[in-house]
């Protein structure tokens, strides 16, 4: 009786150990502010910026407007093998790319959002999708750090 009740302790102290905390989830003010900058430079500059550093993270520029100052891009989908072997459904992911530029006063004011899409079908034909928001400041950083570094480029020409 009595190591039945030291595995039963023992049992909740292991599941105990197990839980695991979640990050707090952002609140939209929160996201906007990770995922925006501000420069002082005119539209004419930030946009081929941005558009030109997209490239350089491996995206595909799916579509470009400068009056509208949105730029959608794709990058490239990668294919679980072994998963579609084992399994016999095909899972593919894939990371796509929003920049949203406008003009404001003297500033442009550039907001980038990254998601992270997971397919998944069968043979049978039943397939899903599953689209995560990408919201790691190092990524924005990252980004945001290359546009900076573009747009002086552009400027001092």
């Amino acid at each position: 009786m009595k190591s039945l009740k030291f595995a039963l302790i023992g049992l909740i102290f292991l599941c105990a150990g197990c839980a695991t905390t979640k990050t707090p989830a952002l609140t939209p003010l929160e996201i906007q502010s990770l995922q925006t900058r501000e420069y002082e430079q005119k539209i004419d500059v930030v946009f081929p910026s941005v558009i030109s550093v997209f490239q350089d993270l491996g995206y595909i520029i799916k579509s470009a407007d400068k009056s509208t100052g949105l730029i959608t891009a794709e990058g490239s989908a990668k294919s679980d093998k072994t998963y579609k072997f084992l399994v016999g459904e095909s899972k593919v992911s894939q990371t796509s790319a929003t920049a949203f530029i406008e003009e404001v006063g003297k500033i442009t004011r550039v907001r980038l959002n990254f998601v992270n899409s997971k397919k998944t079908s069968s043979a049978w034909g039943r397939s899903d999708r599953e689209d995560t928001p990408i919201l790691e400041a190092a990524i924005y950083n990252n980004a945001f750090e290359r546009i900076e570094n573009a747009i002086f480029v552009r400027s001092a020409k």
